[in-house]
């Protein structure tokens, strides 16, 4: 018992910590996307995706690098990215004033990309089970992740950079930026995310304590615990845009952060360590799972251009039936998919 109250108060803690570092975060954003005149579009999906998604990438490279456990950082992503879909955009609807807005570029650019980028994560997956096939003794589908091949989705997400850039190129900011010390900001951003990386790891820390003390497989804190703890500050800057009637950047924020981490945040393991062994028979149905959150949250904002109360209700229904049938896998009551949860 004092164990569950110590870390508890950890979780706690640490979830103040990362409130105060994405407030900091959205601050320094908002005004340095104001000062070099970028669209609500482009701040959603790139400046702030970028920062928040840390996490992210600090679990990545922690995981395989410090334990060893590339599945673990897998497993937490495509937690995190799925937590992002369902979760983030429900929540933000939710506590907006009136429904949140989407646009063509939202529906058009923004959702059909990551869907791209799902695909092309997918594919690089394959690749390493067809040209670097590894022995299993389990009956589970394995391969070996290299540079090489992690390069792929590095460089669809500079392709996705690049569509980017060009729309700042056709958009003229009439913000009043006289006040906004870029340098400032910078830092700013900068210590923001030193904050939220703190506050993360003391809720990643929580949750792997909590796991212990209650016996809890750990491939599935990995993909809820460790997931959610990750995307906090995706959730509280979404969530604040929302209240301030920004739903654009709300959603671009959560569509540019799954990108962002997909793309980026999986290859950097590898491309740090080296190579990682992949699980393909515990990647592709993650990743069937991730492509019809995203296909459910395209229709769903494409209707009307809105996200409505009643489909965001929908969303955070579609997540836990997610979580319960991840737990019916883990403890044996369902085995839709033989090889989950993967053997240590």
């Amino acid at each position: 018992m004092p164990d569950v109250l110590t870390w508890t108060l950890v979780a706690v803690v640490s979830t103040a910590i990362v409130w105060r570092g994405s407030g900091l975060l959205e601050r320094a954003s908002e005004r340095l996307a104001a000062y070099y005149r970028l669209p609500d579009i482009v701040q959603g999906a790139v400046v702030v995706a970028v920062g928040s998604s840390f996490p992210e990438l600090s679990t990545t490279v922690i995981s395989t690098l410090v334990h060893g456990e590339f599945e673990l950082g897998v497993a937490a992503i495509v937690g995190s990215a799925l937590f992002n879909i369902l979760v983030i955009p429900a929540l933000s609807g939710l506590v907006s004033r009136e429904p949140l807005q989407a646009n063509r570029d939202l529906v058009y650019k923004e959702a059909q990309f990551y869907m791209i980028a799902v695909a092309v994560l997918t594919l690089t997956f394959s690749f390493a089970i067809i040209y670097q096939p590894l022995p299993s003794t389990d009956g589970a589908i394995r391969g070996e992740l290299t540079r090489p091949l992690a390069l792929l989705p590095v460089a669809l997400y500079g392709l996705y950079l690049f569509v980017q850039y060009q729309d700042t190129l056709d958009h003229e900011g009439d913000d009043d930026t006289r006040d906004i010390h870029p340098v400032r900001e910078w830092g700013l951003l900068a210590l923001s995310l030193v904050v939220i990386v703190i506050g993360v790891e003391g809720l990643v820390r929580a949750a792997i304590n909590f796991g212990d003390i209650f016996g809890t497989p750990s491939f599935l804190w990995g993909i809820t615990v460790v997931a959610a703890g990750t995307s906090i500050p995706d959730a509280f800057v979404s969530i604040r845009a929302a209240r301030h009637g920004r739903g654009i950047t709300s959603i671009a924020n959560v569509l540019g952060s799954n990108t962002f981490d997909l793309l980026v945040c999986i290859p950097a393991g590898v491309l740090i360590a080296g190579t990682a062994a992949i699980n393909f028979s515990i990647a592709a149905p993650m990743m069937a799972a991730l492509t019809a959150a995203t296909v459910v949250l395209f229709l769903m904002m494409r209707t009307r251009m809105i996200l409505s109360r009643r489909e965001c209700v929908a969303l955070l229904v579609i997540y836990v039936v997610f979580l319960v049938w991840i737990g019916a896998e883990t403890f044996g009551v369902l085995d839709w998919v033989p090889s989950l949860p993967p053997a240590p």
